[in-house]
């Protein structure tokens, strides 16, 4: 009789969830945990850090040094609780009503705990075919950890031939997402009181001129979105995330900063779509320089993450469907992830995992116990594949 994965899972979760990874911190201790996990099992490993050192991506390999292997791709990191309205600890796991609470336990620490259940098992030798590690740091701040792992298992002499990207999605396949672009735009201005409106810039009113340029663009992609797109919205999307700027209602405001991102299904591109508004942000640059030369715009793109593409009788979607027992129909997502770096590297690729998008990011994040088991049953099939003759 096999063995079920998920009180190992479950356990796992706990630990996972217990270490703060939020992104503006670093993810080096539940890296550490997890290394000292993997020594135990004399699974060899490497990380991949950030130029700091002060972040890592880890890599390990279970099974023999060869072609055609699976990659379980997964990110180590969070996004805050701050300001959400939490009934629980949101770094310890608790179980409710057949949920298991806690921040990251959708997005997406359950899927790292169902793969790393799955390691003791994939240690023991016999496996023929070889499961991969990937976890990453940073994914929630634009997938920017990913890339320099990415480039390393390219560069591996034994290729695997696939990779789940254990995003949530009801352990359902997934074979396309959106692409991300996302922008950091300060503007400049000059400080004076409010009554001299002739001595000074405000930021804050030059700022709105561009973000009601951007919700303009936001309202015309909503409007041109393909009828037949099947993701849902339909079109490219623009969101202003966060602004800041001013320090009190009688002074002209020096500066105004505000963020915004660009969802672009595939084959849509950002720097097509916005490059009216980049000259728009160009000429008002100079005005304000004209009228104050300490004043100005400046559009940073701080990230770009590629849209996903369903491929053709993928092999990566033929294999999650395999191991998930999933006959439905063809699925896509809104949401970016790091399945397009992938695809983009030349990896057969698709998504699945635990949980529903529905409850990444919420206060009181939960996954399902039903979904944790389901993919324990999916990891239990990829024993048996990496076993096969």
């Amino acid at each position: 009789m096999t063995t079920d994965l998920y009180p190992a899972a479950r356990d796992l979760l706990a630990k996972l969830v217990s270490f703060d990874t939020t992104s503006r911190g670093s993810n080096l201790a539940l890296i550490e945990w997890v290394e000292g996990y993997l020594d135990g099992l004399s699974i060899p490993h490497r990380r991949v850090p950030n130029a700091e050192g002060t972040k890592s991506n880890l890599m390990a390999r279970i099974g023999p040094e060869a072609d055609g292997g699976v990659v379980l791709s997964g990110h180590t990191d969070v996004v805050p609780v701050d300001g959400q309205p939490w009934s629980t600890d949101p770094f310890t796991l608790t179980e409710r009503d057949g949920r298991l609470y806690g921040r990251g336990t959708c997005d997406m620490k359950g899927f790292l705990a169902l793969a790393l259940a799955a390691a003791p098992e994939l240690a023991k030798g016999g496996v023929r075919r070889p499961v991969h590690l990937a976890f990453s740091y940073d994914e929630e701040t634009g997938c920017l950890g990913a890339p320099a792992m990415i480039e390393q298992i390219a560069a591996l002499a034994a290729k695997p031939s696939v990779v789940v990207v254990g995003e949530p999605t009801n352990m359902e396949a997934v074979n396309g997402h959106k692409g991300i672009a996302n922008f950091h735009v300060t503007v400049t201005g000059r400080e004076a009181h409010s009554s001299q409106t002739h001595l000074g810039v405000s930021a804050v009113m030059e700022a709105v001129k561009l973000m009601k340029s951007l919700t303009d663009l936001s309202a015309r992609l909503e409007a041109e979105a393909d009828p037949a797109s099947p993701f849902t919205p339909k079109g490219a999307t623009l969101t202003i995330g966060v602004v800041h700027g001013g320090t009190a209602h009688n002074i002209l405001a020096r500066e105004c900063q505000f963020v915004f991102d660009l969802r672009c299904p595939s084959p849509l591109r950002p720097e097509t779509l916005i490059a009216p508004f980049l000259a728009e942000a160009e000429a008002l640059d100079r005005d304000l320089k004209a009228r104050a030369p300490e004043a100005g715009v400046k559009v940073e793109l701080t990230s770009n993450v590629p849209p996903f593409a369903p491929e053709p009788d993928g092999a990566a979607e033929a294999f999650a469907r395999r191991m998930a027992g999933d006959n439905g129909p063809p699925r896509v997502v809104a949401y970016a992830a790091e399945a397009g770096q992938f695809q983009g590297a030349g990896f057969s690729t698709v998504i699945c995992g635990p949980g529903s998008i529905d409850q990444a990011h919420q206060p009181n994040e939960y996954v399902e116990v039903s979904q944790m088991q389901r993919g324990a049953l999916f990891m239990r099939r990829l024993i048996e594949w990496a076993s096969e003759g």
